[in-house]
Formats: C-alpha cells, structure tokens, sequence
C-alpha cells in the first residue's frame, strides 16, 4: 500500500485574522451586553443532542430548565454548538458554563464566526490557532474578553476536551452590541469616483478606511492620481494588499520611481479584512489587520499634492494607461471612510459628488462556493460516489505552500502534488501502474484549477487550463467506485462506530490519535508511519489491536483502501465485542446511618418527571429519595417493609401513590422501582407487581416547583433515612453518580455487597456466584459449560479413531498445590468414592459407540453405551470380583442424528438415571456400594478398561463419532480440559477432535441441520383426479349448478379436514422436537439479567407524553 508522503496543508488556509483598526476602534466600554440570553430556542443549534432535553435551546447561560444546558449524542471532537444572533454584531466577550448539576462541562473549546452561516473563520489570537480555557466543574462560569473583538452573525463553539468522568455540556452566553455596517459590492467592472469639491489649499493629512472582503486574488482598492504619474494605488495582487507610491519622477511601474509596501497574505478568503491608509506629507502608515507598516519618501516629495478626486474599485477608463492595465475590485466594500467622509453613504444617496460607473449594489451577498481548509497532514474529506458507474468527472481548486500532498484519491487513480507539480497515477486490475506530471511552481499559494473526466477508455485532464497528455488513456472501462477522498494524508484504512463516524486510530491509540500502537511506542516497523500496515513493504506486516472505547463501539465497518494495485494485498480479522455491562446499573451506594444521605442538584422535573432505581434492606422503612420547595415536594420512600410510596404536592395538596406487596421487600434483595408524574397521572410500580396510578385534578396546579438540593437515601431533616443499598438510580433518564459522591459523604460507602443472594441463581450449570465491587460474576470451572452464566455448552466433534483421555491423577498433582479444597482431594487414588454425579449430551447416528468409561485401579468401571440396536446402555461395576450390572433404557433407538441429555446420579447402590429431562429410571445395584481408585475418564475409541466385559470392549473398539458435550463426572470437565487452550495437561487428545459451537446444530462440522418436514396426508396438493383415474363422462348432468354446488361443498369439506390433520400432526411435531431441545434450566440466564436492564429502558421509553 502507499499512502502519500506529504499532504496539502492549505486549500484556504486561514492565515489572515481581521483586526481593527485603531481609527475604526469603537469604544468598547458600553458594547458588553448579553446577546444570547433573549434569543428563541430557534436561534440556536447543534450537531447532534443527547435527548430533547439535551437541545441546544437549553444552552442558555444559568438556565435550569430541561437537562440544563447542551450535551451532544456523542461526546467527540466532531461536536458543535451554534448560535444565530439574528444580524452582524460586534461581538466583545463570551462566557461557558457546564451541564447544571451534572459532571458534564467542556474544559477547551474553539470558537468561529461567520456572516452567513457557511464561510467560517476561526478566532485566533496573535497569529496562532488558538483554543480558549473552559471549565472546571459543572456551574461556575468562565469570563472571556475578545482582544479585539469580531463582527459576525453566526458564531459555534466547537469542544476540544470535556471532564474525562462525564460528557460533554455547556451553556453559553454571549456579549456585546449593534453593529452599524454600510455595504457596496463592486462586480470587477464597476467603480466608485470622489470628486472634492475644491482641492484644499494646505492639506495636512490623508485618512482612507475601509474594510473588504473577497474570492478574487486580484483588484484595485483605490487609486489617487496627479502630475507626471504621481499617486497612490492599493492594490490587492496574488493575495496581498501592495500599497503602490510613486513620486512623480518617472511613470509606472518603473522600480525606480515608486516604492511598492506589502502587508497580509491570502486576503481573497471571502472574510473581512480591516485596512488604513495614512499620509502625512512625505509620511506613509499603511494598517492591514493590525499589522501596521511606516515609510518615509526621501528628498521634499509629498503625496497631499495629487488631483482633487479618489477612485475605489477600479480606475476610471479615462485615467488608465497601458502602463497600468491593472484589473477592478471584485466583491464588497464595509465603512468606507476618506478623511471622514462616508464614501457609501454619499453613494446611496446618490450625492454630485460621488460618480458611479458600472454595476454597483449597496449589499454583500454570500459567496455560492465555499473553501475548505485542511488544518494538519493527516486532515481528509470523504465523498460519496456513485458504485458501478463507468464515468467520473471531478474538478477542484487548490492552493498550498506545501511541495507535496495528496489532492484526490478513488478506486482507480490518485491525484497528488508532488516537487510542486500535479501528478496523476492510474492503476487499472490487470495492468501496470501508469504516472502523467503536469505543471510546475504550484505550491506557491495560489489558486490553480484541476478537472478530470474519464468516461469509457478516455481519460481527459486539464490543470490551469492546460491539456495534459494521458499515454495511452485508459485500458478497458473504469468503475468511479463509492468514494472520493479528498486532501490530507488518507490513512489506508478505518473504521466505522456506532455513531457512523469514522475513526482512524486502533488498540492501543487514544482516540482522534490516528495512530496504531506502534505509533504511540515509536517502534513502528517504519518510522515515517503510525501504522506497521501503512508501510509499504514487500513483505506482511500486522497490527495487532485492541479496539476499548466503549463510546464508539461496536465496530460496524472496516474499510482497507489502495488495495487495487498489483501485488497490493491487505487482510483483517475482527474478534466478538465483549461487554462488562452497564456502568450504572451497577453504580451503587451503601447507607449505613438513618442519619447519612448523598445530596445533589434539585431535581428539575416541572411538568414531567420519572425516577427509577433498585433498592435492597433489611430495615422495615426509609426514605429513598425526597427535594422540597416552599410548599412543593416530591418524595419516595418504603414506608412499611411491604408497601413503597410516591408522594408529592404541586400546589392541589398531598398525593399518594401507593404499591403494596404480598411479600416483605426488606428481604435483602434487590428490588426494582419506577414513578412517573407528568400533568396529567402519576404512576408508581414495583417490580413486576401490578402498578398503581393516580390521575391529576382536572383544574389543579401542574408544575412542580422544588429549590431545595436532592436529598437521596435521607432526608433534609436527617429523620426516616434509609439503610441498605440504592443502585442505578436515574432521574429523567439520566444517571447519578451514586459512587462518586459517597467517596466525599460520611456514613456513606460506595458500591454494595451481597449480589450473589439476589441474582446467584443465574449460575447454572454448577457454576459458582462470585462477588464483585459492581456486580457478580460467575465461576464456571467446575462446570461443563463457559461463558459469563456457564451456559455455553462446551462440545467436541469426534471423528472416526478420536478420544480423549483426561487423567484423574495427573489433575490432582497440578492442582493439589494450588488448592487443599476437598474437591482436588476427591481424587486420590485411595479414595473412596460413595457417589458421584455424570451428565453428557450427544448427537450421532453410529452403533455401537462408547459414550463414556470411567476407569479405576482396582479393574472397577462405568461404562455408557449404544448397543447395535441404539438403545441406551449403563454398566457400572463397582468389584472387580462381581459381574457389571447393566441397565438397559428401553428400546428407543438413540442413534437417530437428534440431540440427547443423559444424567446419572449414584448414591451408594441406588442410580437414578435421566434422559432427555423427561424419561427417569431406578436401578439398585448388586456388585458394590463404592467406586475406588478412580483413574481416569475416556471419551470415543479406547483399549480397555482392565478387567471389561465384552460389551464395552467392543463400543470401546468402535469409539463414538458424532458430538458430545457437557460431558461431567463429579467435579471433573474433560472436554473443557481438553480444548480450553493454557490449561493443566490432565487431558490427552488423539485423532481429530475439534472443538464445536453446540451439539443443537449436527453431527458433523459443516453438514446441514436435520430439518423435520411435515407433507398433508392423503396426497393433499396433487393436481387431477385423487385417484388417478380418469373423470367420470356418465355423470347425470340435469342440473349441473346443483351438482358443481355439491362438489365444491365435499372439497371444502375435504381441505377443512386435511388442514386440521396437518395442525394437530404439526403440533405433534413441534411439542417432540421441543421436548428433545429443551433447555436445561428454562430461559437462558442473560434474559433473567437483561429484564432488569429493561425494566428501566421501558420504564423510560414508555413514558406519556402529552401534547396540546
């Protein structure tokens, strides 16, 4: 892959800020009004929102209401906040603020400003891109003084960084005053001529002011003239204003007889840009943005003395020369002063002094085309194209400093500045690469042009109005591809989150980064990337990564670019998403005083409020939650350990809602509430109990006023606290952070303990609840199944010749030195085993076959078979001087492809045998009591055990081929020792023995699932008679209406009939295979966990909403 060496740093690169004039300095002292505050919620907008009361008509400085200020969807640097001021302002300070009461604040932020919502210039300060200082927390608002100040309309704050622990939040305010503008717009023919009415007769000082704005590179500003070519002209020329003076000795443009004064660069932006021109006899001051340049003529030279009349926009015909072919201003004039005098305001009211020649407008309109400047090496801009397409046309303009930098990327050329010239690479499938250079000098920071179209075999490329020559054109047809990539270094591949944006950093790189691992390390295979894969190399290099910002996850695309060359190949895999869960719902808080409460900002829930939260005790009542106003207040509470109440007052007088359960909720377990209040009910529900609602007075007060701080787990009385535990709590749908404030409260501790009593039941499979600082987790290593609630069924395929042998000895050897527990010690060759419990799950259409063998010592054994007719078989053998007892279950035929279920549980000589969860049988053993010595488990094709009888011999010598899983014998998982990588070698594989999803799907990797298929009986959908014979032609015929009644009556008799048999034979189906695929333990464990998370997400989505 080759990713360009450079990047076009400047496509209008923003070098040039306006600055104010000293003499167009307003006094400042009285513009400091507050400008956003008594604006709509219209005015302002946003790049994304959280939710609706996360909108940017929120974003008012101090402003309570809502959520309390702007929060986007996704805090990232891609988010804006945008204010209309209605009109041009001057704008003097700004002010921020954080999300009220919350941890989201913005502690950097860049601000821009724009007339007409589309050309943006950033504020900067000395010469520098410059960010300004945000907040610390979430209410104290940061003070900004612009020095200098910006005229504009439209101004957006664009975060930078937020606190790490919350999102980003603002409110904003924005200072200053009116701004009086008049406006002329010249159309690089027009002009403007001043005509004094009498030439002074002892000038002492020259003043022009003005302020311009414009897209062309070239233009005259104004033009003074006098004898023997004596003047002073400012000019713009390639983006710069030159001050031209000439003193009259010769004629223009002899360097001789003029001095030429150059201030600014790149002044064609389309944004203003401030200008003062001072002549004090042979003195010249000459003010461009701040930027101030002096001279002085030598010798008695004066340029006061010139004719009594000034141009601006151009030089009338009359007056130009050939020596001066110099082109007219194109765009618009702002506060044109000379010597005091109101230029445009004469103009307008069309005064004899003032000579209009040509096209003049007394308005600025926007430009239709916008620039857009790429700020690093590693900026781009992508495009959408259109797939399948067998033409392209693209044409751009670009300017730069830079000698080298990609302009233009698709699927089959690459446009790039190289050593200052265009060069095109083609690469077409199946030929070899082809360049073209065209121009020279093209970083020289001026606009030049580039327009490309290809259509068939044809490709066609003109730069700056030259004709390239393409050898050879294209071969065969050309696909323009979905995508455009546009300046900057592209990186060679991405990827896209949740949000749809893209993302160029991987594991290991901290977001916005656009580095790999090794580009963080500096130990990249090649130190001019950031990326081992962006090199290009003859050889494979790799990036291996680790993708953890939760906020853009999950991955939803991968993209690798500049594979399309020969012998250009890239390759990726992507892993699962792992998740650890929610984070609040497993932020909790411990209160262990009646007297300790956390406290927080008052809850703003005027017209609409929902709270939600779990709650575990063991104290018969307690306050959860309460905020007071004057006579307002809103509170939750259990108020008897079987009742949970929501009370409130709004003004019409107490309400309470009222929940009661059969059974104790101080039981130390988790519980779940939700309330809801709105204008029109209130609702409280528990749990999954029955809800209870309340409807409000038809006539009554609807909003509710609170001023005082949230009081959670106490009240503002320090009276009926609560004790226990409250997690997840949610106010609005938004979070509290219970945990970080009890880490500064008294009495009060993060997290809670005790999870496993309320949700250790979601273990299964005999896996063991673990306590966690949030949460459980649970232990599934003595347990034949993995994943979080030991679930996942671990299952093997074993081929023809397979087995696996796990070595009871050899486990207790690696394990006893890590565990004395009495389950490592069950092991031991002298014990004696009096019971033990066995599971297996299988799929195979093999007979015989040998399930499983457990083998002693002492020649005793267990053996589970499928005999030749596939039925059921268990041998136990507990003497070595006693012949096995056998047990036979039934005769159903269990090598029939389906999934079956086998449980043994001995006890002494009683076996309990189960299969399918449904089929159970008894059997009393005769040969013994105790298994001893127990050596080892064997699993397919063995030799042995010592001392077997002929039955198992001959399974053992057939093996098993087919699926098997979830494979126990007491504490012993030898399936999980055996394909779980890292683990102890108790366990010995030979033959082909792979590891598989689940034993539900088939017998063999890759073969299709058994389908059961159901047809209508009787031939029900064949076409002619039902007998197959031939159709009666005796048929009376006397009444054939009667007769085709009669038919048509007997079919749909027919097809009643058949459909009811085709159900009920459906449903028959249906209940059997239902019976065979059954769960273990009922609704798999994520669903039970998942229901709490959804009673809050339901709990928020279904909340009423009104609307009149």
């Amino acid at each position: 892959m080759e990713p360009v060496a450079g990047a076009v740093l400047g496509v209008l690169f923003l070098l040039s800020v306006e600055r104010r004039s000293a003499v167009l300095a307003r006094d400042t002292y009285n513009c400091d009004a507050p400008l956003a505050s008594s604006l709509p919620r219209a005015s302002f907008s946003s790049s994304s929102e959280l939710s609706g009361s996360h909108g940017p008509g929120f974003a008012n400085l101090n402003r309570r209401d809502g959520a309390g200020g702007w929060t986007p969807l996704v805090s990232n640097k891609y988010q804006w906040l945008q204010i209309d001021l209605g009109k041009r302002m001057e704008v003097t300070a700004v002010a921020t603020q954080g999300g009220y009461g919350s941890s989201d604040w913005v502690s950097s932020y860049l601000l821009m400003f724009s007339d007409g919502g589309r050309n943006w210039k950033q504020y900067q300060r000395e010469e520098s891109i410059w960010s300004f200082p945000g907040n610390t927390n979430a209410d104290s608002v940061v003070h900004y003084r612009l020095q200098p100040p910006f005229e504009a309309r439209f101004l957006r704050f664009l975060p930078l960084a937020w606190n790490p622990k919350g999102r980003i939040g603002m409110r904003i305010e924005v200072y200053g005053c009116a701004y009086r503008s008049e406006m002329v717009n010249f159309d690089g023919k027009s002009s403007l001529l001043y005509i004094f009415n009498q030439k002074p007769m002892s000038p002492t000082k020259d003043v022009i002011s003005l302020k311009f704005k414009t897209g062309q590179n070239d233009g005259i500003l104004f033009h003074r003239g006098g004898q023997n070519g004596k003047c002073i002209t400012l000019e713009l020329v390639k983006g710069k204003l030159t001050l031209l003076l000439n003193s009259g000795s010769a004629n223009l443009p002899s360097p001789g007889a003029h001095k030429a004064l150059s201030l600014g660069s790149l002044l064609d932006d389309q944004h203003w840009h401030s200008v003062l021109v001072e002549v004090l006899g042979s003195h010249v001051r000459f003010t461009v943005d701040r930027h101030t340049h002096h001279f002085q003529a030598t010798g008695e030279s004066s340029f006061l003395d010139l004719d009594n009349e000034i141009s601006f926009g151009g030089i009338p015909g009359h007056r130009k020369s050939m020596a001066f072919p110099h082109r007219n201003f194109d765009g618009c004039f702002e506060n044109l002063y000379y010597n005091g005098v109101d230029i445009i305001d004469l103009s307008k009211k069309q005064k004899p002094q003032i000579l209009i020649m040509g096209n003049v407008s007394f308005s600025c309109s926007h430009p239709h085309t916008v620039p857009v400047t790429f700020l690093s090496p590693r900026s781009y801009l992508v495009l959408g194209g259109t797939f399948g397409e067998d033409k392209a046309s693209v044409a751009l303009q670009f300017r730069t400093w830079n000698r080298s930098g990609l302009l233009l990327a698709t699927q089959f050329l690459v446009l790039v500045l190289h050593d200052g010239k265009v060069k095109l690479s083609l690469s077409q499938p199946g030929h070899a690469a082809r360049d073209t250079t065209a121009g020279a000098g093209l970083n020289d920071g001026q606009w030049h042009s580039v327009s490309l179209t290809a259509k068939g075999n044809h490709l066609s490329v003109i730069v700056d109005g030259e004709a390239v020559s393409v050898a050879g054109s294209l071969r065969g047809q050309i696909d323009s591809g979905n995508t455009y990539y546009l300046g900057g270094g592209t990186p060679v591949s991405w990827w896209v989150g949740r949000a749809n944006e893209t993302h160029t950093y991987w594991g290991g790189s901290l977001p916005d980064a656009q580095k790999c691992a090794c580009g963080l390390e500096r130990n990249c295979l090649d130190s001019q990337y950031h990326c081992n894969c962006d090199a290009d190399r003859n050889e494979w290099t790799s990036d291996t990564v680790v993708l953890s910002h939760k906020e853009h996850l999950p991955v939803m695309q991968v993209v690798m670019t500049d594979t399309g060359r020969p012998h250009s190949e890239a390759a990726f895999t992507l892993g699962p998403l792992l998740c650890q869960g929610d984070n609040s719902f497993w932020n909790s808080a411990s209160f262990n005083t009646e007297t300790s409460y956390l406290h927080f900002p008052t809850f703003r829930g005027e017209l609409s409020a929902d709270m939600s939260f779990f709650f575990k005790t063991t104290a018969s009542s307690g306050v959860f939650l309460e905020n007071l106003g004057i006579t307002d207040f809103i509170r939750l509470e259990l108020h008897a350990p079987a009742e949970v109440t929501f009370s409130f007052d709004v003004g019409n007088g107490p309400c309470v809602v009222t929940v009661r359960s059969p059974t104790p909720l101080n039981d130390s377990r988790w519980h779940y509430v939700r309330a809801e209040r709105n204008i029109k009910e209130a609702s409280l529900h528990v749990d999954r109990l029955p809800g209870e609602t309340r409807p409000a007075p038809p006539d009554g007060h609807a909003r509710l006023q609170l001023n005082s701080q949230l009081f959670v787990g106490g009240t503002a009385t320090r009276q009926r606290g609560f004790l226990g535990c409250i997690r997840a709590l949610r106010l609005n749908g938004l979070a509290l952070d219970l945990e970080e404030r009890a880490t500064m409260t008294p009495g009060v501790e993060p997290g809670c303990h005790g999870h496993c009593s309320s949700y250790g039941h979601l273990c299964r499979n005999g896996g063991r609840c673990t306590e966690k600082h949030r949460g459980m987790a649970c232990d599934c290593t003595l347990s034949a199944y993995d994943g979080p609630f030991c679930e996942d069924e671990i299952s093997a395929y074993f081929g023809i010749g397979s087995s696996v042998i796990y070595n009871f000895q050899e486990h207790y050897n690696h394990t006893s030195s890590k565990n004395s527990s009495s389950l490592v010690a069950l092991f031991r060759e002298d014990l004696t085993l009096t019971g033990e419990m066995t599971t297996l799950s299988f799929r195979t259409t093999g007979t015989p076959s040998l399930l499983l063998c457990v083998s002693s010592f002492s020649e005793e054994y267990l053996s589970v078979i499928l005999t030749p007719n596939g039925s059921l078989q268990i041998r136990y053998k507990l003497d070595r001087h006693h012949e096995p007892d056998v047990f036979n279950f039934g005769f159903q035929n269990l090598a029939d492809g389906q999934l079956h279920q086998v449980k043994i549980n001995r006890e002494a000589a009683v076996v309990s045998v189960e299969v399918n969860q449904s089929e159970r049988r008894q059997l009393i053993l005769s040969s013994g009591t105790e298994f001893n010595a127990v050596k080892s488990l064997m699993l397919g094709m063995i030799l042995g055990p010592l001392g077997a009888d002929a039955a198992t011999l001959r399974a053992g010598a057939r093996g098993f081929t087919g699926c098997l899983s979830a494979v126990r014998f007491g504490p012993a998982v030898p399936l999980k020792a055996a394909l779980s990588p890292g683990r102890p070698g108790s366990a010995t594989v030979r033959g082909p023995v792979a590891a598989a999803p689940g034993c539900t799907q088939s017998a063999e990797p890759r073969a299709p699932a058994r389908e059961a298929t159901w047809r209508p009986a009787g031939g029900a959908g064949r076409s002619g008679p039902r007998d197959g014979g031939e159709p009666s032609v005796n048929a009376d015929r006397r009444d054939p209406a009667v007769i085709g009644g009669v038919i048509t009556v007997v079919i749909f008799i027919l097809l009643c009939v058949t459909a009811i048999a085709v159900r009920i034979y459906r449903q028959r189906w249906l209940y059997q295979k239902n019976e065979s695929n059954s769960p273990k333990h009922g609704a798999r464990a994520e669903s039970a966990l998942k229901s709490e998370l959804n009673m809050q997400s339901t709990g928020s989505e279904s909340q009423k909403e009104y609307f009149f």
